[in-house]
């Protein structure tokens, strides 16, 4: 952000990006937040995180290994040409995500909630089968954001800007215009 030249932004993120959002917005360099699904969440004591991290470093590995062919798996409803940028994109930012897999495991998740001054909603669908709805969200709803507007999206899984775009697309515009 110091090098693209602004120092507040309307930010938007899934999974680890919502969680990274949420980091940036207590370092208050955010004018809204947007958080989907944000990682983080789990209740103190489950330790079913651990899997999920698990299944994302797998995640990962497979992704480096299809970029070059990424759009020939995408899904009918889905754009081949995003998919394969997207696909790419992950590959290629699989360093950082490595690195925030590898700081989970070993500090564990926290959000120094007292220092988001901004406007947040979190945003989480019912069939979300990477961060499960409610159980991944424990904290977050009770600990660090129960203030926050939430919203949830029946039958939505893990990703809502790639199943239900144009309502995520709202969800996001309608917060960050306020």
């Amino acid at each position: 952000m110091d090098e693209a030249g602004f120092e507040l932004a309307h930010l938007v993120g899934n999974s680890l990006g919502g969680y990274v959002a949420l980091q940036l917005a207590a370092r208050g360099r955010a004018r809204t937040v947007v958080a989907l699904a944000p990682a983080g969440g789990w209740a103190r004591g489950d330790d079913s995180y651990k899997d999920t991290l698990a299944t994302q470093s797998a995640m990962l590995e497979e992704l480096r290994e299809i970029a070059p062919h990424g759009g020939a798996v995408a899904p009918g409803h889905i754009p081949q040409d995003l998919l394969a940028h997207q696909i790419l994109g992950a590959a290629v930012s699989a360093a950082t995500g490595r690195a925030l897999i590898d700081h989970a495991l070993g500090v564990g998740w926290h959000v120094d909630a007292e220092r988001i001054t901004c406007p947040v909603r979190v945003v989480w669908g019912t069939d979300d089968r990477l961060l499960p709805w409610p159980a991944a969200a424990a904290r977050y709803r009770r600990d660090w954001l129960p203030h926050a507007d939430w919203v949830v999206l029946e039958g939505v899984g893990h990703s809502p800007q790639l199943e239900v775009p144009l309502e995520t697309g709202e969800l996001i515009l309608g917060f960050t215009a306020s």
